[in-house]
């Protein structure tokens, strides 16, 4: 698999573009704190796939209880991948990147999420932003987080999903919860099919040569090693470089004024004006 910090900040960035091209029924941010908010349970939702092993890093974000939560859901993967698989579909042992790595998975996930911010309100907004968080400090920080342990971390995301409720003023901007979620893992499943390994993003519902549970993947030439040279060198380096960009673009005001100052100093490409937030 992709790891971690690029998972996370790829998740980053799919939610920074997203946050401006979501429609306001389905929870767009209305400002700069909600759109960096959106990006930051993006961010974590792209490593909630890989808490179907106690072996990832992510598994260990928080402690014994990540930990417990992983071993469930390895042991759920695992029984429902033995229920569903084709004929031709090999045996396995784990359930890792198998049911949570699926669109099934992340629809699932994103209107569960909804579901609950309709039901609970305030309550399930800091759950879920409690959760997301300390995964996006996991994974974006991963050095830091490794060297401070568990403990700091969930105290880090407790406090950051508390502010962050400040961020959420209306019922609208928070079902876009809902959409970040589930857009976070398709972004991991997307970050996976890169790899050599592939991902089983369409089982079990879409057959093929006996197979259920067949990967999407590159082809060999074009496919990279999970953590290899070009993903720590290349890749990893490349989007952080576009989230950060994405990040100031997102900013109140921002596309105005550079695109302003491109016109002052005559090296704007751009025809016509700016869409307003």
């Amino acid at each position: 698999m992709v790891m971690g910090p690029t998972h996370a900040v790829s998740g980053a960035l799919v939610g920074l573009i997203v946050a401006d091209l979501l429609p306001p029924d389905w929870g767009a941010p209305a400002s700069t704190a909600e759109t960096f908010a959106f990006a930051a349970v993006c961010s974590g939702a792209a490593l909630l796939p890989d808490l179907d092993t106690a072996q990832s890093t992510v598994a260990r974000s928080f402690g014994p209880v990540s930990q417990t939560l992983a071993n469930g859901i390895d042991a759920v993967s695992t029984g429902y991948y033995s229920l569903t698989k084709g004929s031709r579909d090999r045996k396995r042992r784990g359930g890792h990147r198998t049911m949570t790595h699926t669109a099934l998975f992340a629809a699932l996930l994103g209107v569960g999420v909804s579901a609950l911010v309709a039901r609970f309100g305030r309550e399930a907004i800091i759950g879920i932003l409690f959760l997301t968080l300390g995964l996006a400090l996991r994974g974006l920080f991963g050095s830091w987080a490794k060297k401070r342990g568990w403990v700091v971390v969930t105290l880090c995301a407790a406090a950051l999903s508390i502010l962050s409720w400040t961020w959420f003023p209306s019922e609208v901007a928070s079902t876009g919860l809902g959409v970040a979620v589930a857009l976070g893992c398709v972004t991991h499943c997307l970050g996976d099919a890169v790899t050599k390994e592939g991902i089983p993003f369409l089982a079990p519902f879409v057959p093929w040569r006996g197979q259920r549970w067949w990967e999407i993947k590159l082809p060999d030439a074009l496919s990279i090693r999970a953590g290899g040279p070009f993903e720590v060198a290349v890749l990893g380096p490349a989007l952080t470089v576009a989230a950060v960009a994405m990040g100031i673009w997102s900013i109140d005001g921002a596309p105005e004024h550079i695109l302003g100052t491109l016109e002052a100093s005559g090296l704007s490409f751009w025809q016509g004006s700016v869409p307003q937030r």
